[in-house]
C-alpha cells in the first residue's frame, strides 16, 4: 500500500512538474483598427513568455481595388536566440495610397500574417487574421508613382537579397542582361558563343560544313566558300535563336522538342544520302530544267545557297549545341522578363560566336581544295565516312549502345578496305592508316559481340572477372533513383528529410549526359563524395506532360542540369550546375556543399 501511494504521488508531483503550454488564442490576441488617418493601426498582444519572430509578420490587401499598401512602422525588435523578435506586444501602424482613380468609400480587406514561440520550447504554426474596413479614400494620398515605387521596393529588396545569397552561374548571367548595357551584353556572348564552339557538342558540325563546300566541286571559289559558309551559320544562328525565345517564352525543354526517334532517324537517313553522294554513287543536285531557268534568269550564283541554308538551320535543332550556362543565362532572363527581343539578340550572338570557327573551317575546305584527280576522291571519301559517324552518332540517342558500337566497326572496316589495307599497289601512307582503322574496328567488332560498351576500351570484358567482380564493387554504390514525375520526386524528397539531396535531370538522347556519366560521375574521388549524398536522377527521355511540368517547376529548360537541397529540402540555387562539368572541378562543389 505505501509502494502504491508512493508511485501515486511521483506520479502527480511529475505530471505537475510538465510546462503548460498556452493555445495559440491565448498566446496571441491580435487585433486592428482604422483611425481619422486612414491608416490601419495593428496590435498584436502576446501572453507572458512568448515572443513574436519579426521576419514573420507580413501585411496585405487582398482585394484589388486600387488601395495599397504605403509604408509600414514597426517598433524595434531584438536579438533572441539569433533570431530578431519581439518580447513584448509590438505596435504597429500601416499607411495606405490609393491610384488616381480611386474614389469615395472603398472597402479593404486586410491580412495579418504571424508566428510565435513560447519560452518553454514549443512553437506554433504561421496563423493568418483578415479584417475588412470600409476607408474614406479621399483622405488617402494619390499613389500615381505607386506602380514606380513598388517596383523600386520590389528591385530593392531584390538585390538585397542577392547580395546575401551568392547567384548560380546561369542566374547571374541572367542577372548581367538585365542590368548591363546592350552592345557589352552582345559581345559578351559573342564571346561565350566561341567558347561553346570549342565543346564537343559542336563538333558533328564540323564535317557537316566542309561536306557541304566539298560536294560544290572543283570550280568553287574562296570567296564562294566563305558565303556559303556565312548562310549556313547565319541559319543556323537564326533556328537557334527562334527556338531558345520559343523555350524562354513557354519554359519549354529546349532540346526536346526535336529529339523524337523519328526525328533523329530521318535526319540520321539525310546524312547517310549526304555522304552516300561523297562516295560518288549520285549526284545530289536540282533538277535540270530548274537549274535551266535559274541560269536563264540569271541567278546561277546563287545554286546552292538555298541548301546550305536548309542544312544549317536543321542542325542547329537537331545536331545542334547542349545546354549550357549562357543559354541557360538567357532564357531564364526570357522567361523572367518575356523580353524576346534583347533575349534573342544574345542568343543569334551566342551563335554567331558559335559560327565563327564553322566559317574558318568551310573557308579552308574551299581553299584548300586539292586539284581534279585521286585526291579529289579520296577526300569526297573522308568527308562521306565523317557525315556516315555522325549519322551513327546522332543514333546513339535513341539506339542501344553495342548497335552504335557494330556501326562504328562496320564503318571503320569498310573505310579500311576503301584505303587498300589489303593492296600491294596502294600507298605506304593509306596502308599504314588503313591498317590501323582495320585493327582498331576489328577489336571494336570482337568487343561489340563480347558485351563491351567502351569505344576505348572494347577488350574490357577479357579482364579476369576477379577484376570484373571488383569493378562492379567499386561503382556499385553510385546508384540513383529514377523518377519522371513531380510526385515521384516529393516522395524520394520527403523520405530523404535531413539528408543532402543531388538531382540530375538527364535523357538518354542528351550526349553531355553520356560525357558526364563515363567522365564524371564514374571517377573514383567523385563517387567517393557522391557516397555523402541522396541521389536523384530525373529522366526526360519521353519529354511528356509529367517531365515537362517537372522541368518547368525547378526552371530546367533542357538537361544536363544538377540541383541540390539542403537538409530543409530548398534548392541551394548557387550550387545549381548546367551543363558538363569535368571530374576534379565537380569533386572541388562537392566539397563546398
Amino acid at each position: 500500500m505505501k509502494k502504491f501511494l508512493l508511485l501515486l504521488v511521483s506520479s502527480i508531483l511529475l505530471f505537475g512538474a510538465q510546462p503548460k503550454f498556452l493555445m495559440p488564442e491565448e498566446a496571441f490576441k491580435p487585433s486592428a483598427k482604422l483611425n481619422d488617418k486612414m491608416q490601419i493601426e495593428v496590435t498584436l498582444e502576446i501572453a507572458k513568455d512568448i515572443y513574436l519572430y519579426e521576419d514573420a509578420l507580413k501585411f496585405e490587401i487582398k482585394n484589388q481595388n486600387g488601395i495599397r499598401i504605403k509604408d509600414i512602422k514597426k517598433p524595434k525588435s531584438v536579438e533572441h536566440h539569433g533570431d530578431m523578435v519581439y518580447l513584448e506586444s509590438p505596435k504597429l501602424i500601416v499607411s495606405l495610397e490609393k491610384e488616381a482613380e480611386v474614389s469615395g468609400l472603398v472597402s479593404v480587406e486586410f491580412a495579418l500574417s504571424y508566428q510565435g514561440c513560447s519560452e518553454q520550447g514549443l512553437c506554433y504554426e504561421p496563423y493568418t487574421e483578415f479584417f475588412t474596413f470600409k476607408l474614406d479614400s479621399s483622405k488617402l494620398e494619390s499613389g500615381k508613382t505607386a506602380a514606380k515605387l513598388d517596383t523600386k521596393i520590389e528591385e530593392k529588396i531584390k538585390d538585397n537579397i542577392e547580395t546575401k545569397n551568392e547567384l548560380s552561374e546561369s542566374d547571374s548571367i541572367a542577372d548581367t542582361i538585365k542590368k548591363g548595357s546592350v552592345v557589352w551584353i552582345l559581345l559578351s556572348f559573342l564571346g561565350f558563343g566561341l567558347l561553346l564552339a570549342l565543346t564537343p557538342c559542336t563538333f558533328p558540325m564540323i564535317p557537316i560544313i566542309s561536306g557541304v563546300i566539298i560536294s560544290q566541286g572543283e570550280g568553287i571559289t574562296t570567296k564562294k566558300a566563305f558565303m556559303l559558309s556565312l548562310v549556313y551559320v547565319l541559319a543556323m544562328a537564326v533556328a537557334y535563336t527562334i527556338a531558345g525565345v520559343l523555350a524562354g517564352l513557354f519554359g519549354s525543354n529546349l532540346q526536346a522538342a526535336l529529339q523524337t526517334p523519328w526525328v533523329i532517324y530521318s535526319f540520321s537517313g539525310i546524312f547517310v544520302a549526304l555522304a552516300l553522294s561523297m562516295f560518288g554513287f549520285y549526284e545530289l543536285k536540282l533538277p535540270d530544267s530548274f537549274v535551266a531557268k535559274i541560269s536563264s534568269n540569271h541567278h546561277s550564283s546563287h545554286s546552292g545557297y538555298a541548301g546550305v541554308a536548309i542544312m544549317g538551320f536543321l542542325s542547329a535543332l537537331i545536331v545542334g549545341p547542349c545546354v549550357a550556362a549562357p543559354l541557360a543565362g538567357a532564357l531564364v532572363y526570357i522567361g523572367q522578363t518575356g523580353d524576346a527581343l534583347l533575349g534573342g539578340a544574345a542568343l543569334f550572338a551566342m551563335s554567331i560566336g558559335m559560327g565563327l570557327p564553322l566559317i574558318l573551317v568551310g573557308v579552308s575546305a574551299g581553299k584548300f581544295m586539292p586539284k581534279p584527280g585521286a585526291w579529289m576522291t579520296m577526300v569526297s571519301a573522308i568527308f562521306g565516312v565523317m557525315m556516315l559517324g555522325v549519322a551513327i552518332w546522332m543514333l546513339e540517342r535513341v539506339v542501344d549502345s553495342y548497335i552504335t558500337m557494330l556501326l562504328y566497326s562496320m564503318l571503320g572496316i569498310s573505310f579500311a578496305l576503301y584505303l587498300g589495307v589489303f593492296e600491294k599497289e596502294a600507298h605506304v601512307f593509306r596502308k599504314s592508316a588503313g591498317m590501323i582503322i582495320f585493327i582498331y574496328s576489328i577489336l571494336l567488332f570482337i568487343g561489340t559481340l563480347g558485351g563491351s560498351q567502351s569505344m576505348k576500351k572494347p577488350l574490357e570484358f577479357l579482364k579476369p572477372s576477379a577484376s570484373s567482380i571488383s569493378a562492379v564493387e567499386k561503382s556499385s554504390h553510385l546508384k540513383f533513383e529514377t523518377v519522371t514525375s513531380i510526385k515521384e520526386l516529393d516522395a524520394i524528397l520527403n523520405a530523404n528529410k535531413g539528408k543532402k539531396v543531388m538531382l540530375d535531370f538527364s535523357a538518354e538522347w542528351c550526349a553531355v549526359c553520356k560525357e558526364l556519366d563515363k567522365k564524371t560521375f564514374s571517377n573514383e574521388a567523385v563517387k567517393a563524395k557522391m557516397g555523402e549524398f541522396v541521389l536523384i536522377q530525373a529522366d526526360l527521355t519521353a519529354n511528356n506532360q509529367e517531365q515537362k511540368e517537372l522541368s518547368k517547376k525547378y526552371g530546367v529548360f533542357g538537361p544536363p542540369v544538377i540541383l541540390f537541397f539542403d537538409k530543409d529540402l530548398n534548392v541551394i540555387k548557387s550550387k545549381t550546375i548546367v551543363g558538363f562539368i569535368g571530374p576534379d572541378e565537380f569533386l572541388k562543389h562537392l566539397n563546398n556543399i
